[in-house]
Formats: structure tokens, C-alpha cells, sequence
């Protein structure tokens, strides 16, 4: 594949790929995610994947699921990023950049020798991924007026011009990966059926996590 091309759908993506369990960690289509590596076995699968198509499926961890032999449970819908930055600190972690690419729904888990796991997965559900174009914009004005009260609320210090500059899916996409909400509620995220399902997703857990008493709140 010709270096930073576009994905043009579904069928252009490997049918097994690596995945990085992370608790909280979900990535959208077109999405930036920064990450720090450094345990070998994910040092040895960022290696290994830039051999390779550097692609690498993030994923959940479901701890209301039994364990396997392999490791803890996965959700079974996890978030694929193409590897568009990578540098080495030279104390023996990597710091790369993963450009969100589709959403994949794990089909099996494969037995592999190699330290890390892999999934066989299918891209297939989630062939709209592949498109910007949404054919119903969220209410921004909500989105943004309830996180201004959430700043305020918590007391965060929040580019407000940036946030004005920001395009609409750009900016649920990120508050979605980036809000402080247990790994169910960033699941809910991740597999909302479309942006503006998303979007009121994050509203509503936004305004019943402000709506709640001190100490209730569903924040991890």
C-alpha cells in the first residue's frame, strides 16, 4: 500500500492483526492516540508491526468476562490505528502516534508464539468507518455548552478557541477517547452505531456525572 494512502474500505485491511489490551483506551476513525511503549512484548509488537503494514488494533480488556489462558478477557469490539509516527527515546521505550483507521469486531483469538496477542477480525460492521461524511450533524452547541459546565465543574483550564476551531467529529472523537468514564461507558463510546449516537452518549454521561453526589460520580 502506497505509504499514507487512505484505507479505501473494509476489504483493504489485514484479516489478523495484533492488539494492545488497555484498560480505557478506545480509538475512533480518524482519531489520534499518542502511546508510550515499553514492556517488551509491546515493544516487540511495534517492532514487528512496522516490518510489517504497522497497523495494530487497540482494545479493551472486559474484566466483567472470565480470563483466558491467553490473558484477561476483550471486549469484542476494539478500535484498528495506523502507526503514522514512531520514535526511539534511547532509554529503551518507543513513543509512537496511531492514526485511527476502523473500528473491528474480533472474530477469534489466534494461537500465536509471538509475546503479544492477535486477533482474527472482521472490519465488515463497521464499513461506514471509512467515510467522513455523516449524514446528521450533532447538536455542537449541546456538546459544547455541557463541557463547559464539566470544566468548570472540575476545575480544568480548557483552549476554548481550539475547541471553536476544532471540526465536529474531530472534537467527539477525542472527548470520547480522552473523558475519564469507566472502560464500559468508552466502550458504549466506541461502538455507538454513529457520531451523533456518540455524541449523545458522551452528553448524557457528561450530565448524570454532574447530576451525581460527590463520590457517586461514574468517572474511574
Amino acid at each position: 500500500m502506497t505509504i499514507n494512502a487512505p484505507y479505501p474500505g473494509p476489504q483493504a485491511l489485514p484479516r489478523r492483526i495484533p492488539v494492545f489490551p488497555l484498560t480505557g483506551a478506545i480509538l475512533l476513525p480518524r482519531a489520534q492516540m499518542p502511546l508510550n511503549i515499553f514492556e517488551p512484548r509491546y515493544l516487540a509488537m511495534i517492532e514487528d508491526a512496522m516490518r510489517g503494514d504497522r497497523l495494530i488494533g487497540m482494545i479493551q480488556p472486559d474484566a466483567a468476562s472470565p480470563a483466558t489462558a491467553r490473558g484477561p478477557a476483550l471486549y469484542r469490539v476494539g478500535g484498528a490505528g495506523r502507526i503514522t509516527q514512531y520514535a526511539e527515546t534511547g532509554d529503551g521505550r518507543l513513543l509512537i502516534s496511531l492514526h485511527g483507521v476502523a473500528r473491528f469486531r474480533i472474530v477469534a483469538e489466534a494461537a500465536v508464539d509471538a509475546p503479544y496477542r492477535q486477533c482474527e477480525v472482521d472490519f465488515a460492521d463497521f464499513a461506514a468507518d471509512f467515510d467522513a461524511q455523516e449524514t446528521v450533524e450533532p447538536d455542537r452547541e449541546r456538546i459544547v455548552s455541557t463541557l463547559r459546565r464539566f470544566a468548570q465543574a472540575r476545575r480544568m483550564c480548557v483552549d476554548w478557541s481550539g475547541i471553536d476551531e476544532t471540526p465536529t467529529e474531530t472534537l467527539v472523537n477525542a472527548l470520547a477517547m480522552m473523558s475519564p468514564f469507566a472502560a464500559a461507558e468508552k466502550q458504549a463510546f466506541l461502538e455507538a452505531p454513529s457520531l451523533q449516537a456518540r455524541a449523545d452518549m458522551l452528553v448524557a454521561a457528561t450530565e448524570m456525572d454532574l447530576a451525581a453526589p460527590a463520590g457517586k460520580a461514574s468517572l474511574q
